[in-house]
């Protein structure tokens, strides 16, 4: 099993969020997660926008699991190096 961090879509019509988790790589975009780390909410102020374990997703980047370009750049905004 590879292991993938990114996006699920929660919220209505025009009002998205999504939460950042890790998920098996070919499990549906809204299918069963491994673990959630955090949130992303594109439609809240700037400093409210975002909110993750640093930890977590550290650790689950050292066991292999690899961010969507999405969350790579999340992560980035947060200054969490991802290679």
């Amino acid at each position: 099993m590879s292991a993938t961090i990114r996006l699920k879509k929660f919220g209505t019509k025009k009002r998205p969020y999504y939460r950042i988790v890790v998920m098996d790589k070919q499990a549906p975009r809204d299918g069963k997660t491994i673990d959630e780390i955090g949130y992303y909410h594109p439609i809240e102020a700037e400093n409210k926008q975002i909110e993750f374990d640093i930890e977590k997703a550290k650790a689950w980047l050292a066991k292999g699991a690899v961010a969507s370009d999405t969350v790579r750049r999340i992560f980035n905004k947060k200054n969490v190096t991802v290679k």
